[in-house]
């Protein structure tokens, strides 16, 4: 797969593919929610075959997990030489060295300069699980706060905290009690009519005059769950003071701050953590997606006078897997090497390319990111903001067709979140589809 841009062969989905789907349509579930007709073969870097030689330039990395593109030769290498020494030797019963090396470079790496302690998992889902259970453990106390468009996963208490879409939640009520949401630091759509400039976080503030004094007794808080930036629920990038004031509400009310980094994190937004631009250092932080370039591996990251629960309090047998840790290591070497740098530098020139679309197609509502975690929100008036999520994915179905892999992100945004690796001729030519792709729609 030597080329670096896409080259499209066949109708799409081709015949080969298309055979996949219809076999696929008959025996897995259909919660999945497939945008559009992709069927991968193979992949390199941040290029995607599919069965029928069609190559795709991904702007997706499977949902922002291969940091390191597809099948990175250094990753690979990792991986094949940890299966060959150790598959599988449960990280809850005994020890091995990988483990705790990993365990080190986290708890490096996590700002703040504190002791931490990590317990590793294997999904985005279960890193918050321990998150829930870590904090009503530590704090003695049994609720939570989140916020209105947050993902945090689809087991049963991060489930509780999500509220991203109904979808998600029709027919498997009751959730865990104990969750207050209120609305997030979206400064596009403000909550309480304000602008940046005239805003007085009242996001934040709402906690204490609203929550406390009628639902949530403050003293019964374990813990405030928040994405530093919103991922599932539009790439929504908050003001600094927003963080300013979450962390003064934790500290005075004695509430542990959990940052949700699952998509954002690992080196993302040009940063190792997004909330490193913020200046906001964690209580617990929640890692995954590009932890080990598509291998399953979580990691919760805690100080370590939270971290002491007693033996057996919480475990997972294929939490912190020796070949997906290898992987990891080998992802955290290249970010730290190169990718953060090529994720600031590639996603400030693509930024610099997308930034104006506001102004030249009236269907842009909104550009907005850090790194290479970019959203472009579609409208239908820009003046009233009137939400345009059948043009957004007419949009990326358009791309798809061009080659270009996108997903939606929220109610009408699309999400660029390609592998840290691409380069600015791949960042150009991702602008001039999207580009190409909204002047083909024209005016609403």
């Amino acid at each position: 797969m030597e080329s670096k841009l896409p080259h499209i062969l066949t109708s799409l989905p081709g015949p080969k593919a298309k055979a996949i789907i219809d076999r696929d349509q008959q025996v897995i579930s259909p919660s999945y929610t497939r945008s559009y007709p992709l069927v991968a073969e193979r992949g390199q870097g941040a290029m995607v075959e599919d069965p029928d030689g069609n190559r795709f330039l991904d702007f997706a990395a499977g949902i922002a997990v291969v940091a390191t593109g597809h099948c990175h030769p250094q990753v690979v290498k990792a991986i094949q030489e940890q299966a060959a020494r150790l598959i599988h030797m449960s990280g809850t019963d005994f020890y091995y060295e990988n483990m705790v090396q990993l365990a080190e470079t986290l708890a490096r790496l996590v700002p703040g300069g504190q002791p931490r302690r990590v317990y590793f998992g294997n999904s985005g889902t279960e890193a918050i699980e321990a998150a829930i259970k870590l904090a009503r453990h530590q704090t003695g106390r049994g609720q939570f706060i989140a916020f209105r468009g947050a993902f945090h996963g689809r087991t049963m208490g991060s489930w509780a905290l999500t509220a991203s879409k109904s979808i998600q939640k029709k027919g498997f009520f009751p959730m865990m009690p104990g969750v207050h949401h209120i609305p997030y630091a979206n400064c596009y759509r403000c909550a309480y009519g304000k602008t940046p400039d005239s805003c007085a976080v009242e996001c934040v503030d709402v906690i204490e005059t609203e929550l406390f004094r009628t639902t949530l007794p403050s003293d019964d808080c374990a813990a405030i769950f928040v994405e530093p930036i919103q991922g599932e629920g539009g790439y929504i990038v908050p003001p600094k003071k927003f963080f300013d004031e979450l962390r003064r509400v934790a500290d005075d009310y004695g509430i542990l701050l959990i940052l949700d980094e699952i998509q954002s994190g690992m080196g993302r937004t040009g940063k190792m953590f997004a909330c490193e631009h913020f200046d906001v250092v964690p209580d617990v932080i929640a890692l995954a997606k590009g932890i080990a370039s598509g291998m399953p591996l979580s990691a919760l990251v805690a100080r370590a006078d939270l971290m002491t629960w007693p033996l057996g309090a919480h475990a997972s047998t294929f939490g912190g897997n020796p070949v997906a840790i290898a992987a990891s290591l080998a992802t955290i070497g290249l970010l730290e090497r190169e990718l953060i740098e090529n994720a600031a530098r590639v996603g400030g020139h693509l930024m610099a390319r997308l930034r104006d679309l506001p102004q030249r197609f009236p269907n842009v509502g909104d550009v907005r990111g850090l790194g290479l975690m970019i959203g472009i929100e579609l409208v239908h008036d820009q003046k009233t903001k009137e939400r345009a999520p059948l043009l957004r994915d007419q949009i990326v179905q358009m791309c798809f067709e061009r080659g270009l892999l996108l997903l939606g992100a929220g109610p009408n945004t699309i999400r660029l979140c390609p592998p840290l690796v691409i380069t600015k001729d791949q960042a150009d030519f991702a602008a001039e589809t999207i580009e190409s792709c909204l002047g083909a729609i024209g005016r609403p």
